[in-house]
């Protein structure tokens, strides 16, 4: 059974850092992109942060300069570096990944078919 688990969510004051990673298990295949979304409440959930296996990683533009993504496929795990953190970054952050070889890795969730249970992450101002 494939699962992957979130870590490293939290509480912070505006202009302070996090960082998130996710491990995944379960999986006997590579996988074609690995990513970061978030939800926050009453909201639909949006695409921060993609990385295909081979290729660069995308940003939702409100991130762009601030956060980072990063991946270890030895480890077959990855994570996001949140610096200079906004209370508009505020909600549930969940990894995400997808299984289909040669698909799109844009911020889309139909585009990822495994998700994290989430983790919480609240900036204050």
């Amino acid at each position: 059974q494939v699962q992957l688990l979130e870590s490293g969510g939290g509480s912070v004051q505006a202009g302070g850092s996090l960082r998130l990673s996710c491990a995944a298990s379960g999986n006997s295949w590579r996988w074609n992109c690995m990513g970061w979304f978030r939800q926050a409440p009453d909201k639909a959930r949006e695409g921060v942060a993609t990385i295909a296996f081979f290729g660069m990683p995308t940003y939702r533009d409100s991130v762009e300069g601030r956060f980072t993504i990063s991946k270890d496929m030895d480890r077959n795990t990855w994570s996001l570096e949140m610096n200079n953190l906004r209370p508009e970054d505020t909600g549930t952050y969940y990894c995400a990944a997808s299984s289909e070889e040669g698909g799109s890795c844009y911020l889309y969730t139909r585009n990822f078919d495994y998700w994290g249970q989430g983790t919480q992450v609240t900036v204050s101002s």
